[in-house]
Formats: structure tokens, C-alpha cells, sequence
């Protein structure tokens, strides 16, 4: 453990550094040199398309530059933390550049979080300056960053990006890129120095912030692209967020380190995938099952086969083998399989992609590569192979910590194996099978929600006694929230009134129950643990019920 330039613990030490640098993982380069000196090279090379507008790495480099030289002329320093919670627009991306130029640690937000998501992450990572857009989709993010400000003493600069026509302010976005800063000469970065602190839904109901440094991010993603046969010339369609470690990585930094073009979407809509795919030649994309269900749906629909379609990486929820099968016959040239990973622990698994693998890309959820993996007991022990257990997992691309030292310390054992939390078994061939979830987290269309952390909300209401949330079975998300109550003596309650009063704790709407049940007890152990499984049960048993009487 040593003591980071930002202030966090982490998971690194000497020994640790000459390691993976020995063995060629770690590279010590980070996206801001990376990023110039592909613009030094290629400077009209075009490495992103936003809104359908292509963007030079020239021009990319130019903005980051402008704004890294005013973020530290209004003082920023390396090591201090600038958020943004932002959609997938090119703003991102010059944000991202400009912190890794200036040695500054980014915290990418995700804009459906709203004011109590927002204060405690601002808070727990200490931003000093907060990049948020002025409007968007009808939520007003300035006002709700000035109605937190109060609580947030470490945030010193609130900038606005994409202000309305004739609205200006001198902190906003434009304006610290126009200001003429150029940064110049970079200070010298550390490539083992946290760059990023992404948060993650926790089992206790807080986010966990996950710290990754230069060097196990480039890794990340390096990895992944080489699996994949993706390099130079080809063309990553993206419409996960920006600001989810997918985006993040194999979106914004992707194209920066493989030679590849990133084309965004800001909102996955089928129609436009196959649109994007076909003008823009895309070669691979990635995202959760429900984007590849749909894409395929309208490919057929279309009659597209897509040929230029070669790889789909698919996870973050259940994916039924039948999906993977079904892209073979769909699409011309593309072969989709599963994968397997965490913010904490990138793309553990890189799918299966070689030629009579179809089984295995199916069935498994992915091949090991470029990590050790351990199943273990609930004592800790080693398991054999085929047997289900907690799957532990350690390697380059593996997190540096998590923001607080306590939980640094609970998710990882002895041997320096991160614990996920997931159930499964590791197959003969290096593959793993996730059978379940030892964490009690919902998984909605790959959005992780704390079931403790919806449950603390509703036991705030006055007319709720008990409650326990759990995963109900969704056709398109996989899982969405569901919540049994009981109630308190005398007391009522309905769905709609249990939704406004979750409304009103400042959460996203992903994370409103859909399903209401009221019991008069909660099921329980003996020792009196509610018993979450037999709730699953029915609830399924519910929606079964439902359909057969259609």
C-alpha cells in the first residue's frame, strides 16, 4: 500500500510496479502522452465521431491543451479530482485528455443520477471542479449542482458545457477552451498515479468509488482489442455511456491506443445502430443483451446482414445462449459471445472468438485471459473445477483500491484476489460460468442497483413496517426492482404513492420499484434472515401466474 499524489490508499507497491512492467503490461505511458503524440504523428487522423461530426485527433489535442491550461490557471493541481456528468458528447473526451495531460483524476457521472447520488459522490472523491451540462432532457443540472454546492466545500468551480444561445459564463466549458491557456510544456505525469475514480453501485448501499491508475486502464483495454483481432483501421461503434467503464474505456481511450475510429451514440436506438454500422463500416461493437437483442431484431426486420460486422461483445446482464447462436444466423460475418468483468476488474473474461468456438461463446461467459482466477468457499478455501463458488479474480487490469481503505480491505483476500461477489465455476477450458450473485445487487440492463440502498429509502415511508427488494425477472433489462413491504397497523399503501415517495429521495428513475407486493411477514431463517430467494421465487411465480392467465 502506498499513499497516492491524490490522497488515496492504494494497492500498489514497488514490488508490485517492476512486476507488470516487467512482464510488459504496464507500459508507463498515459492517454495524454499517447494522445500527442499521435497528433504529432497523424494530426488529421480522425479517432472519433460524436453526433455524427468527425473529429481529428488534431483537433481534440488542440481543445484538451486549451483547457488543461486554464483548469491550472485557476489553480487545479495533480492529484485533485474534476468530475463530469456528461452524456456521450465530444466534451468528455477533451475533459478526460486535459485531466490526464495536467495529472488531475477524472470522475466520470452518470447524468441519470440525481441530487442524493450526486452530493455523496461529489463528496467522497473531493471534485474541485464539476462539469455538468446546462440542460438536458428537461433536468436542469446547473440548478441541482447550486442547490449542493453548499454541502460540497471541497468543489470550487461548477462549469456549465453546452449553455443555451446567449447564455454565457466564464467558467463554463467554452470558455476555459477559448480563453487562450495553452498548458505547453506537461508536467510530468505518473503513470502509476490514479486517473480515474468511477463509482459502483455497493451491497451496503453506498457507491463504492473504484480507482484505476494510468497504466491498469491502458491495460484494460489493450488487451481486450488484441483478443478481439480490432486494430488499426477498424471502426468501434459505442453506445454505452461515456461515463460507464465500457464507454469510458473501449469507447473515449480506445481509439487513442489501437489505431481504431470510436463512432457514438448518445442513446442506443436500434434503428440507428444499423444505420451507424452500415455508413460508418463498423467492425465491432459492444454492450449490454438488451442492445444486442434489439439490434439483431432490426437487422432482421430490415433484412441488413451487416458484413462489415465482425466482433460483439456482450455482458453486464444475463445473456441467453440462444442470443449468440442467433447473431450467427442474423448478422453475415459477426461473431458475438459473452464476456465477463467489473469496474474492479475489467473484462476478466474475452469471449470466446475463434473459428468452432460457437459452443463456448454461448454457453460460457467468457475466456479467462490475462487474469488469475480463483473459485473459492465461504471459508475461503479453493474449490476444483465445475464446482460453484465466489469467483476471485487478480491481474494488470484489476484496480489499484477503491476510495475508502475499509473496503479495500474487505474485497480482497491475502493473496491479493479481488472478491466480485459472483457465483460460478470455471470450466476445462479456462472458461467461467456465472451462476449467480453472492452480492445482493440488481442487475437492470447492466445498471447495477443496491437493493439496500432502495430499501433504506422505503423504510422511510410512514406507512412502511418492513421491506426487502429484490431482482424481478424483465424480458428486455433482464432485471428490474421489485418490492415486498409490510405495513405498519392501520396503514395503506399503493404503487403509486410507494414511486413518488422514492421520487422525492433525489434518486434515478432506475431505481423506483416497478412491482409492488404487500405481505403480512416477510419470509425468514430460523436465525431471522429475511430470505431474499424465496422472494425471487415469487415474484417469478407471480409474473408466471400472470402470463398463463392471458
Amino acid at each position: 500500500m502506498r499513499t497516492d499524489v491524490s490522497g488515496w490508499r492504494v494497492r500498489l507497491d514497488d514490488a508490485l510496479i517492476a512486476e507488470h512492467v516487467g512482464s510488459g503490461a504496464w507500459r508507463n505511458q498515459t492517454i495524454g502522452d499517447m494522445a500527442r503524440a499521435l497528433a504529432a504523428r497523424d494530426p488529421r487522423r480522425v479517432t472519433h465521431v460524436f453526433e455524427g461530426r468527425a473529429w481529428t485527433i488534431g483537433e481534440l489535442v488542440a481543445d484538451a491543451d486549451a483547457l488543461a491550461g486554464s483548469l491550472r490557471a485557476m489553480g487545479l493541481r495533480p492529484g485533485d479530482v474534476v468530475s463530469f456528468q456528461l452524456p456521450n458528447w465530444v466534451e468528455a473526451l477533451v475533459i478526460d485528455l486535459a485531466a490526464a495531460m495536467l495529472g488531475l483524476v477524472v470522475a466520470p457521472i452518470v447524468p441519470i443520477y440525481r441530487d442524493a447520488e450526486l452530493a455523496y459522490m461529489l463528496a467522497d472523491a473531493g471534485v474541485k471542479a464539476a462539469f455538468v451540462p446546462g440542460e438536458y432532457r428537461g433536468v436542469d443540472y446547473m440548478a441541482m449542482m447550486r442547490r449542493l454546492a453548499p454541502q460540497l466545500p471541497a468543489l470550487k468551480l461548477i462549469c456549465p458545457v453546452r449553455l443555451a444561445p446567449g447564455e454565457r459564463d466564464a467558467r463554463g466549458y467554452e470558455a476555459l477552451v477559448g480563453a487562450g491557456n495553452q498548458l505547453g510544456s506537461a508536467p510530468a505525469v505518473d503513470p502509476n498515479a490514479v486517473k480515474l475514480i468511477l463509482y459502483t453501485s455497493g451491497t451496503t448501499g453506498r457507491p463504492k468509488g473504484v480507482l484505476h491508475s494510468h497504466n491498469s486502464m491502458e491495460y484494460a483495454v489493450r488487451r481486450a482489442i488484441e483478443h478481439w483481432g480490432q486494430g488499426e483501421g477498424d471502426t468501434m461503434l459505442m453506445a454505452s455511456p461515456v461515463t460507464h467503464i465500457t464507454g469510458y474505456g473501449s469507447g473515449l481511450e480506445l481509439p487513442i491506443q489501437s489505431g481504431m475510429r470510436a463512432v457514438f451514440m448518445e442513446r442506443w436506438n436500434a434503428a440507428e445502430g444499423v444505420a451507424l454500422i452500415e455508413r460508418e463500416q463498423a467492425t465491432m461493437s459492444m454492450g449490454a443483451t438488451p442492445f444486442l437483442q434489439e439490434l439483431l431484431a432490426e437487422a432482421a426486420r430490415q433484412g441488413k446482414r451487416l458484413p462489415s460486422l465482425r466482433s460483439y461483445a456482450c455482458g453486464g446482464a444475463a445473456v441467453p445462449p440462444a442470443l449468440i447462436r442467433k447473431s450467427r444466423e442474423v448478422l453475415e460475418n459477426c461473431k458475438a459471445f459473452r464476456v465477463f468483468g467489473a469496474s474492479e476488474v475489467p473484462l476478466t473474461t474475452l469471449g470466446f472468438v475463434g473459428d468452432g468456438q460457437v459452443d463456448l461463446a454461448a454457453e460460457t461467459d467468457g475466456e479467462i485471459v490475462h487474469y488469475e482466477v480463483r473459485v473459492v468457499d465461504d471459508d475461503g478455501r479453493d474449490l476444483p473445477p465445475g464446482i460453484e463458488g465466489e469467483i476471485c479474480a487478480r491481474g494488470p487490469a484489476m484496480m489499484i483500491g477503491y476510495a475508502d481503505p475499509l473496503q479495500t480491505a474487505e474485497s480482497f483476500d491475502e493473496d491479493g484476489y479481488f472478491r466480485t461477489g459472483d457465483l460460478g465455476h470455471v470450466t476445462p477450458e479456462r472458461a467461467i460460468v456465472i451462476t449467480g450473485r453472492k452480492k445482493d445487487l440488481i442487475n437492470r440492463g447492466g445498471e447495477k442497483i443496491s437493493a439496500k440502498e432502495v430499501e433504506d429509502i422505503l423504510h422511510r415511508h410512514a406507512a412502511i413496517d418492513e421491506a426487502a427488494v429484490v431482482a424481478m425477472p424483465h424480458e428486455r433489462l433482464g432485471e428490474t426492482v421489485c418490492a415486498f413491504v409490510t405495513l405498519k397497523a392501520g396503514q395503506a399503501l399503493d404503487f403509486e404513492r410507494l414511486v413518488a415517495h422514492v421520487g422525492a429521495n433525489g434518486v434515478a428513475r432506475q431505481k423506483y420499484p416497478e412491482r409492488l407486493v404487500v405481505l403480512d411477514a416477510l419470509p425468514r431463517t430460523p436465525t431471522g434472515k429475511i430470505r431474499k430467494d424465496r422472494l425471487r421465487e415469487d415474484i417469478r411465480a407471480r409474473l408466471q401466474a400472470e402470463r398463463s392467465a392471458v
